[in-house]
């Protein structure tokens, strides 16, 4: 499980950022697409094994298995790229621009929510036996989590938003975390370890995670929730969003860029 160290790993970073930036549309769609509807599904798992067990942590434990996997086949999430492309524009890479980033951000986006939400349609027909019958116990579990998380935040006003927020901020913190962390080694087993912890850490915490609530919430609507496409866009999913770029990228872009890329010049001891 060989260890790379940071000024070796952080390099990679800036790397990864700037090959996210040309990437063509199709493979940039596909990668997202794919991640959005594996870290679903991993989402999917995570509420059956907390409904069936009655606990939480374990639930919290083996939803990692998604985000290592999307990320061992090479595929992106939108709170990845929050933190990688910004980079390559940071240590002007050539051609690495803002609007260039945007368009990746915007991209992976849509991918995303596309892959989130083609698992959310193929969940909600399991759990209903193809509509034609009331959601399991299971099914009725995601619907309760998208009215807590939407209108529980609207129902707390000013206070709701601003703690929506800063769930969101500690969510990318840690998910960018497991993204850096998958550079860190170069053996599946050691990427793997690395990954595991953050996202242990922001499932098991209740973290705002956009694109694991690109499937919890439309699930829920289509799963009987009473709450509407409005209230998850404005009480979660645009908030949870914005939060999720600052986090990722000040917490850990910015950071890990500052003092192990470009760093300050060394003191002289007298």
């Amino acid at each position: 499980m060989a260890y790379l160290a940071p000024s070796e790993f952080v390099t990679k970073m800036v790397d990864a950022g700037e090959a996210k930036l040309y990437m063509s549309t199709r493979d940039t769609l596909i990668r997202a697409y794919m991640a959005g509807a594996i870290l679903a599904l991993a989402a999917a798992f995570a509420v059956t094994i907390t409904v069936n067990t009655g606990q939480p942590l374990v639930g919290a434990l083996l939803f990692p298995v998604g985000f290592s996997m999307l990320y061992l086949l090479g595929f992106d999430l939108l709170t990845g790229v929050f933190t990688l492309a910004p980079l390559a524009v940071m240590d002007k890479r050539p051609g690495a621009t803002w609007g260039a980033v945007f368009r990746n951000w915007t991209l992976v986006f849509i991918g995303n929510f596309a892959g989130a939400l083609t698992t959310a349609v193929f969940m909600a027909i399991i759990f209903t036996m193809g509509f034609s019958e009331a959601p399991n116990v299971i099914g009725q579990k995601i619907g309760t989590i998208g009215e807590g998380r939407t209108l529980g935040y609207a129902s707390h006003g000013f206070a709701g938003m601003l703690t929506l927020f800063v769930r969101a901020v500690m969510c990318n913190w840690m998910v960018s975390t497991g993204v850096v962390a998958a550079m860190m080694s170069t053996s599946v087993s050691g990427k793997v370890i690395a990954m595991w912890m953050p996202i242990l850490v922001f499932f098991y915490m209740g973290f705002e995670h956009s694109i694991v609530n690109m499937y919890l919430f439309p699930s829920g609507i289509m799963l009987g929730g009473k709450f509407t496409w409005m209230d998850y866009f404005l009480w979660n999913e645009i908030p949870t969003v914005v939060g999720n770029l600052v986090g990722g990228l000040t917490f850990v872009g910015a950071t890990l860029y500052s003092t192990h890329y470009k760093t300050a010049p060394k003191r002289t001891i007298a």
